[in-house]
Parts: C-alpha cells; structure tokens; sequence
C-alpha cells in the first residue's frame, strides 16, 4: 500500500505530536497501517457504500485515542489519510459534524484529482510526511 494524506491531516497531525499527550500518535498509526492486509485496513465504520473506494472512520487506541477518517483505493492500493483528532485531553473532541464529514470528502477527491497531497512514509518506528 502506498499512503498519502491532505494538508489538513498533516498539520493536525504534526500539531498533536508535539504535545506529550498525544505523543503515541505516529506509533498508533503505524500500529493500524504497518504491515497490515488490506482487509485489517479496511476496519472500522464506512461512511460511504463503496466497495472499491471506501471512506472509512476508524478508532485509534480504543475509546480514549484517536478517532482516524481515510479513503482507500482498493485496485490501486493507496490510502488516503484525510483527518484525524483525539478523543480526550486538552485537543480532545467527540466527534466532527456530518458537514465536516463531508467537506473532508470533497477535499480528498479534489486533491487526487490535482495531485496535491503529501507522501505518508509509515516505517517500523516512524512516520514521515513529505510532498508527494
């Protein structure tokens, strides 16, 4: 699988590893990616009825983690990181609105179609993101 992710994931996400307390979050991604089969990737709740290009919102580290939203392109084998936020701590939230949901969609499918998204490296111990 090849991994790819917005802007919006990319900053979220590097905001929230400089914090202590989320600081677990490149490990829980590696943890849901790394060496995984396409069927363990595509756990987690659809959003969208796709059987090929599924939009999928999936728990990190149980109730208290991190809540994860992605596309995957099952024939061509990328995953798309779209949004991810915290469950709890100072960060933390429930969950995003359904128009958020949505907005996030939109966007995903407009930067496929532009090729602007940046390269997601998930290896044993890190996570790198560079541009694409």
């Amino acid at each position: 699988m090849e991994f790819y992710c917005l802007s919006v994931f990319k900053d979220e996400f590097e905001k929230l590893c400089k914090k202590n307390s989320y600081a677990g979050l490149p490990q829980d991604l590696i943890d849901c990616f790394f060496g995984k089969k396409t069927v363990d990737i595509l756990s987690g709740t659809r959003l969208n009825q796709s059987d090929t290009v599924p939009y999928i919102k999936k728990r990190l580290s149980g109730r208290g983690g991190f809540r994860l939203y992605f596309l995957v392109n099952i024939k061509k084998e990328k995953v798309y990181l779209m949004f991810v936020h915290p469950k709890t701590g100072s960060e933390g939230s429930d969950n995003i609105t359904n128009e958020s949901k949505a907005k996030i969609y939109k966007d995903v499918l407009e930067a496929i179609k532009t090729n602007n998204l940046f390269e997601v490296i998930i290896a044993q111990n890190s996570v790198e993101i560079k541009n694409a």
